[in-house]
């Protein structure tokens, strides 16, 4: 081949490339969502879950695990190898390292780093924040605030009225009142900034459209029992509000707001660290089945949309260092979790009730039945002297006054509910190594426009950066 032949083909060749990168298509619909605390095990034993429910050894695949793009990404912060949700959420929000504990900030906590969402609607599309647990805890706030401490709660609250974002979505505000009382409260600011607060996802569908600007949250009468977060899905009642609702409505919201310059969404699995962090493995297979149903409602937004729209899927960080198999056996029996009927938390109220029953005594025989009901031990579970011995001594300190609650990240439960689910997740051979993060590698998957940027090993900093790219 000729020396002129060669240098034909580069020109070509370098031709090509710059046509298919000058008509690459556009993103207009953009998802960002984050399953807070899930690593790849938290995936892989859902699916493994699932299956064994369905009486099978293998995996029933989760929508999210079933886009054409999977990849891994890395979350250390600036300040530590493991992160914490603030710096790992200001990480994907806008693709810059930070500490621990930092909202949007740089790591000096001195000057603020701008958010993909805040561009986007710099941009003129519509933009949605939304999660399971509070507007203002530490994930959702990287979205649209900056702080130096994540937990400053009223001062980060202040700034959502003045993102101008259309639509949010979770359990209202840790702190929606400053403690002297001569600040405004966030829903006075909120009211005052065109936000009108939908209560319920009965009460979106009746007239959510009609309004310029949303707060979805939940109902007064919901608030009043689950005033941090939503309830856990295991534990919710069907009048409760659920995330995948949230993500339906910003869906329905932020398209019929926008449909000529498209949106920007993000959407939080909160709680499914939350679970993590008590080492609750029955309570974190079905948060994240139940986050995989929000990223269901993205994903036939997608199919209606396909060459507009990208969703991508990740992590913040992994939380509690999640193990499915231990004891050396190479055996699972992970339908032992479908025996559990409620959460660590939801288990704790129903023994700190039976304790201050003053017409029925708790006695052993009481206990042991409250546990098989709501975890399967006893009933469906044989259990070995050794295990039933664990749970007697945390009832024989509970009954002695002994008994020191044990306190995990975001809950503080009665020692009965903690050895019961603790010999539950061993009978069903899971371990954990934390309660709380750790620095493994978090999934991402991607489907849509541009989703083959997110295959391979990343760092976290790149994924808002490349869907910058692919929103041009």
């Amino acid at each position: 081949m000729t020396r002129n032949n060669v240098k034909r083909i580069f020109i070509t060749l370098s031709f090509l490339v710059v046509v298919m990168t000058t008509t690459a298509q556009k993103a207009k619909y953009v998802f960002l969502m984050i399953g807070d605390g899930m690593g790849v095990n938290q995936v892989g034993m859902t699916e493994r879950y699932m299956a064994a429910m369905n009486g099978s050894n293998g995996r029933v695949p989760l929508c999210m695990a079933q886009f054409p793009v999977s990849g891994l990404a890395h979350t250390y912060s600036k300040s530590y190898g493991t992160t914490d949700s603030a710096a790992g959420g200001s990480a994907l929000s806008t693709g810059q390292k930070t500490t621990n504990g930092t909202v949007a900030m740089d790591s000096a906590k001195a000057v603020p780093t701008t958010s993909i969402a805040t561009i986007a609607k710099e941009r003129g599309m519509a933009v949605g924040v939304t999660t399971s647990v509070s507007i203002d805890h530490a994930t959702p706030a990287v979205f649209y605030a900056h702080a130096p401490n994540r937990r400053t709660y009223y001062e980060i609250g202040c700034q959502l009225p003045v993102s101008g974002y259309d639509f949010f979505g979770g359990a209202w505000f840790l702190k929606p009142q400053e403690d002297d009382g001569k600040q405004p409260s966030i829903d006075e600011m909120t009211g005052k900034a065109g936000y009108t607060k939908i209560k319920g996802y009965d009460e979106y569908l009746k007239h959510g459209k009609s309004h310029d600007k949303v707060i979805l949250t939940q109902t007064d009468e919901k608030a009043k029992i689950y005033n941090r977060a939503l309830p856990y899905a295991i534990d919710r009642d069907e009048d409760d509000l659920q995330l995948p609702q949230i993500t339906a409505a910003a869906i329905d919201f932020l398209y019929n707001k926008s449909k000529d310059k498209g949106f920007f969404l993000m959407v939080e699995g909160g709680q499914i660290d939350w679970a993590c962090h008590a080492n609750d493995a029955g309570t974190t297979v079905v948060e994240v089945m139940d986050f995989d149903k929000a990223i269901s409602e993205a994903y036939n937004f997608y199919l209606q949309h396909p060459d507009e729209t990208l969703i991508v899927i990740s992590a913040d960080h992994e939380t509690g260092g999640l193990s499915p198999g231990r004891d050396n056996t190479y055996e699972l029996q992970l339908q032992r979790l479908g025996m559990q009927k409620c959460s660590q938390s939801a288990l704790t109220k129903k023994i700190l009730a039976a304790l201050n029953d003053k017409q029925k005594p708790f006695t052993y025989d009481e206990m042991k039945n409250l546990l098989a009901e709501n975890t399967g031990l006893w009933s469906s579970i044989e259990m070995k002297e050794s295990d039933e011995a664990e749970i007697k001594a945390a009832y024989d300190k509970t009954m002695q006054g002994k008994a020191e609650n044990v306190k995990s990240e975001y809950f503080t439960d009665e020692l009965i509910a903690v050895a019961a689910l603790k010999v539950l997740n061993r009978k069903a051979f899971v371990g954990w190594t934390t309660g709380g993060h750790t620095s493994t590698f978090v999934p991402v998957f991607a489907v849509g426009v541009g989703a083959e940027r997110f295959s391979g090993v990343i760092d976290n900093t790149d994924i808002p950066k490349n869907i910058l790219e692919i929103m041009r």
